[in-house]
């Protein structure tokens, strides 16, 4: 038996900073979408539990322990094997959720290999605020240090630009750079009717992480403007920590047609279309 599964790219299409805890954990009020932009991982039973990457992005990406894959593996227990096979095409280290997806797609998937339930919420908490919003992919709104995940109104169909420039943005210290940690939360989510409508409400929110992320990453600046340059472009916004950028189309076809363009103008950068990814 194989089980495949997908680790689709998770977008913060709005990121509110509205506090941080005594632990210094940083509570957050984020509406988020999946992109059909992804890694893949195929599972196979084995004796052991073992890990290989290979794909466009598998280069530094560490198949021992650190690997969050491993990781997620570990929370059922001893007693059991399954050869892991990593098709890595996300960047790292880039606000899109990338490990935290294939942690979350390794759960799904030993789950299936093994017929065994998933872990519970605190054990699959304990590797990182995003994997939880990641086992079920779809459009929510996330609280807390991502424990607290509420169903999102449905969204309208829409292209998505991901753009990434090459250069990891450290967490800590975008998050050190804030001028304020206690922001206001995120209104009532209206639901929208088109894209354009998502994109007019989107424009009234904030990723509060962008200008820290900015200042320790200029670039992030540049891909912002490219993105909103390009043709039917309605929103640019930089998701999570960074350094990845998006945008938002009226469609598929619009999205890709931008993606295009900056393969010619900027080749040194990773760009990817797609449209939102429901499990």
């Amino acid at each position: 038996m194989t089980v495949e599964a997908f680790a689709p790219a998770k977008i913060n299409l709005t990121l509110h900073v509205t506090g941080q805890r005594e632990d210094g954990y940083h509570l957050l009020d984020s509406l988020v979408v999946f992109a059909d932009i992804g890694d893949r991982l195929r599972l196979d039973p084995a004796e052991d539990i073992s890990l290989s990457v290979t794909g466009p992005r598998a280069e530094g990406v560490p198949v021992d322990g650190r690997n969050l894959v491993l990781k997620a593996a570990a929370l059922f227990g001893p007693g059991q094997g399954a050869r892991i096979r990593l098709d890595k095409r996300l960047p790292a280290a880039a606000g899109i959720g990338g490990g935290s997806s294939d942690a979350a797609a390794a759960l799904r998937g030993l789950a299936a290999l093994w017929g065994r339930d998933l872990p519970g919420a605190g054990a699959v908490l304990s590797l990182g605020a995003d994997v939880p919003v990641c086992l079920a992919p779809g459009p929510v709104r996330m609280r807390g240090v991502g424990e607290e995940i509420l169903p999102a109104p449905a969204l309208p169909e829409f292209g998505i630009l991901l753009v990434n420039p090459g250069v990891e943005v450290p967490t800590p210290a975008v998050f050190r750079g804030l001028a304020r940690k206690t922001n206001a939360p995120m209104p009532d989510l209206p639901g929208w009717g088109s894209a354009s409508g998502l994109a007019d409400w989107l424009a009234g929110q904030r990723n509060d992480l962008e200008p820290p992320a900015r200042d320790e990453a200029p670039v992030i600046g540049e891909v912002l403007a490219a993105i909103a340059a390009t043709p039917g472009c309605l929103l640019a916004r930089m998701s999570g920590s960074g350094a990845t950028c998006f945008g938002i189309y009226a469609d598929r076809a619009a999205a890709e047609r931008a993606a295009v363009l900056l393969h010619e103008t900027r080749p040194d950068w990773w760009a990817e279309a797609g449209a939102p990814y429901s499990l």
